[in-house]
C-alpha cells in the first residue's frame, strides 16, 4: 500500500480512474465515518496483514502482520512486523461465537472468519486480528487497514519489471525449483501434514543486490526454513521488500512512464481490500506523498521461543517491547529507537 500509495501521486486524474478497481471494504467492523476528520492527519497507525491466497471455504491465516506508524510531520514512517507465531490472548468475538483464548496471533483471522455454511470472510477475520493487535500493543483505532494478497505482490512487481532489492543472507526456496517451477511434493504430504514435503533442486537466493522478477521476490521473502532466525529473518526480508516496492514505485521508469504505471495501479487495485476509514486510496495517496524509501525505518521485534517443557509454545516479545508500543502511543519512536538501536533492522 506505501508503494502503490505514493506512486498515485504523480496524477490525480490518472489514479482516480482506478479507485474503484481497489476492494474497498469495512475492515474493522466500524461502518460510521460521520465523527472522523476531513483531513487525514498524522500520526497515524495503518495495518497491514498479508495473505496467501485461498478460496471462501478455508480459514484464512495471517502470514504477514505490520504496522505502519507515521508520526505527526507526515513525512516519515516506522514499520514494524508481530510475529506470526507470537502467542497472545486473542479476545472474544461475538459474530463468531469465539469465547476468546491464547493462541498464535495468526490464528485470530481464522477464529474471526467464519459466517456460516463452511464459508469464511477474510474482511471479517481482520476485523478480530486487528483487534488482537489493537490489545497487544495499545494502539487501540488504526487510520487504516489493508489485506494484501501475495499472488497479487507478485503482479505488482511484474507490472513494474522487477523490483532491485538487497539479498541480506543465504536464502534456500522451501517451495520452487531454480526456474520458478514448483518443487515436486511426497504423495504422503499431499494433506500438508508434513513440515517439509517437498524436495528436489531449490531456488537459491545469494547475498548481494538484484533485480527480481516477481516470482523471484515473493519467494525469496516467503521462506523461513532453514534460516538461522526462522520468522524473524522472514520479517525482516518482508520490510526490505516494501521499501524496495516504494523505491521502485517511485522511479522515473515508473513515475513517468503511463504504459507502466498504467500496468502497477490496475496490479495494485486486484492486490488490495482496503479500508480507509472513510478516506478514498487516492486521498491517502496524497496524504502520504512526503515519504520516500529513504524515509523508511525497519524495526525488528526482539523475541523468543516459548516452551512448556519440550512442546513449543509459541513466540514470545521481550519486556523492552511494552515500552517501544508506549513510544508508538506517544509518536516518539525516534527517541526510542536512540536509547534502543538494537530495535533497528540495519540491513533494511
Amino acid at each position: 500500500m506505501m508503494a502503490s500509495g505514493a506512486a498515485i501521486v504523480a496524477s490525480k486524474l490518472l489514479v482516480a480512474r482506478y479507485e474503484n478497481a481497489v476492494h474497498n471494504q469495512d475492515l474493522f467492523g466500524d461502518t460510521a465515518a460521520a465523527d472522523r476528520p476531513s483531513d487525514i492527519r498524522g500520526p497515524l497507525n495503518i495495518l497491514l496483514v498479508g495473505i496467501d491466497p485461498r478460496d471462501a471455504t478455508t480459514a484464512p491465516l495471517s502470514d504477514s502482520i505490520i504496522v505502519v506508524h507515521v508520526p505527526a510531520g507526515m513525512d516519515k514512517a516506522y514499520l514494524f512486523s508481530i510475529p506470526r507465531d507470537l502467542l497472545v490472548d486473542i479476545p472474544a468475538f461475538d459474530k463468531t461465537g469465539f469465547r476468546g483464548g491464547r493462541s498464535k496471533i495468526n490464528a485470530a483471522m481464522s477464529y474471526g472468519s467464519s459466517v456460516g455454511n463452511g464459508k469464511h470472510d477474510v474482511a471479517q477475520g481482520f476485523d478480530l486480528l486487528a483487534r488482537t493487535v489493537s490489545q497487544l500493543t495499545g494502539i487501540h483505532d488504526f487510520d487504516a487497514g489493508a489485506i494484501v494478497n501475495f499472488g497479487g505482490f507478485k503482479k505488482i512487481v511484474d507490472a513494474m519489471d522487477g523490483v532491485t532489492m538487497t539479498i541480506d543472507q543465504n536464502v534456500k526456496s522451501e517451495h520452487l525449483q531454480p526456474d520458478g517451477k514448483p518443487r515436486p511434493r511426497y504423495a504422503r504430504c499431499a494433506d500438508n501434514t508434513c513440515a517439509h514435503p517437498y524436495y528436489g533442486p531449490q531456488a537459491t537466493y545469494k547475498p548481494g543486490t538484484y533485480h527480481l522478477q516477481g516470482w523471484q521476490a515473493l519467494d525469496y521473502v516467503r521462506q523461513r526454513y532453514g534460516l538461522p532466525n526462522s520468522d524473524y529473518d522472514r520479517q525482516r526480508h518482508q520490510q526490505q521488500f516494501i521499501k524496495a516496492m516504494a523505491q521502485q514505485a517511485l522511479s522515473k521508469d515508473v513515475i513517468t512512464n503511463p504504459g507502466t504505471l498504467d500496468k502497477v495501479l490496475k496490479a495494485a487495485g486486484s492486490a488490495l481490500i482496503f479500508d480507509g476509514k472513510g478516506h478514498s486510496v487516492v486521498d491517502w495517496g496524497f496524504a502520504l506523498k512526503g515519504i520516500r524509501s529513504l524515509n523508511m525505518t525497519l524495526i525488528k521485534m526482539p523475541g523468543e521461543s516459548l516452551f512448556d517443557g519440550r512442546t513449543y509454545l509459541g513466540e514470545g516479545l521481550k519486556p523492552s517491547a511494552t515500552d517501544f508500543f508506549a513510544a508508538v502511543g506517544r509518536d516518539d519512536i525516534g527517541n526510542f529507537l536512540f536509547d534502543h538501536p538494537e530495535y533497528l533492522n540495519k540491513a533494511g
